[in-house]
């Protein structure tokens, strides 16, 4: 039976939603700040623009707002641990990535998570009110991938997942090239690093 209450009818409805996790994090007085997000989001390829929404009441959201630059971690489902920890309310600030692998990016310094399919470096173009979050539009400044990677790491109905990928993709039988994507502004790539910490 549908739920009787419009709050808890709207929270099923979206937790049907399945999507990719994310870290998004910042430095801010030489201190990491990072947290787990799935609402994010590409919004435009030129220029090239993410968003994401950030708790109104997280003790990340003063942070990002301050330092207007963050990163992206587009986790693999090696980063279902570390996802778990930045997701954990009550944890540590300071020291918090200590036993997370990452390396930091070049263009912000924010740290990107080594177990990731991808990573972007933003700087904050705009933010607008979206009631208990704010939404977060950043214009993306590097952008990498892991190559050879490809097991994204899912979210769903508060569980974490993982793909099950179709023979048919909507271009076609695998593994059949596509069509290249229409040109897109060249972006410094980033090379990943490896180990714990980072500076």
């Amino acid at each position: 039976m549908p739920a009787s209450a419009p709050d808890a009818a709207f929270r099923a409805a979206l937790g049907r939603f399945p999507t990719g996790v994310t870290v998004v994090s910042t430095v801010h007085d030489d201190v990491d700040h990072a947290i787990t997000a799935s609402a994010f989001t590409s919004v435009s390829l030129v220029p090239p623009r993410v968003l994401v929404c950030v708790d109104t009441r997280t003790r990340f959201h003063d942070p990002i707002m301050a330092t207007r630059s963050w990163g992206v971690s587009i986790l693999a489902e090696e980063g279902r641990e570390a996802a778990s920890w930045l997701a954990t309310r009550g944890r540590p600030i300071e020291h918090q990535l200590d036993a997370v692998a990452h390396h930091r990016g070049p263009a912000t310094g924010a740290a990107l998570l080594d177990a990731a399919l991808g990573w972007l470096e933003c700087r904050t173009w705009r933010t607008y009110d979206g009631g208990d979050h704010t939404i977060v539009v950043g214009t993306v400044v590097a952008a990498a991938i892991a190559v050879g990677r490809d097991d994204p790491l899912l979210y769903y109905r508060s569980h974490y997942g993982s793909l099950i990928r179709q023979p048919v993709s909507e271009h076609g039988p695998d593994p059949l090239p596509v069509d290249p994507a229409p040109a897109a502004p060249e972006l410094p790539v980033l090379e990943p690093g490896s180990g714990s910490g980072g500076g």
